[in-house]
C-alpha cells in the first residue's frame, strides 16, 4: 500500500499544480485586463501633478536661493 500512496499522494500534488497554474493565469489576465489600463489611463495624471508639485518647489527654492544672497550680488564663500 505504501505506493498506492505515494501515486495518490502524486496526484494530489499534479492537480494543485495544474489549479495554481490556472489561477495564476487567470490573474495575469486580469492584471492586464483590469489593472494595467487604470495604470496608464491614472499614471500619466498622477506624472502630472507629481511634475506641478515639483515646479513649485523648484519655484520656492529659488526663491529661497535669492533671499539667501548678500546684497551688492557678491557670491557666498
Amino acid at each position: 500500500m505504501p505506493g498506492s500512496a505515494k501515486v495518490r499522494w502524486e496526484q494530489i500534488l499534479r492537480d494543485a499544480g495544474a489549479r495554481a497554474e490556472d489561477d495564476l493565469g487567470r490573474l495575469v489576465q486580469y492584471i492586464n485586463d483590469e489593472v494595467v489600463p487604470g495604470v496608464r489611463r491614472d499614471g500619466s495624471h498622477a506624472l502630472r501633478r507629481a511634475a506641478a508639485e515639483m515646479q513649485k518647489l523648484a519655484s520656492r527654492m529659488d526663491a529661497r536661493a535669492e533671499r539667501s544672497k548678500p546684497p551688492g550680488g557678491a557670491a557666498r564663500p
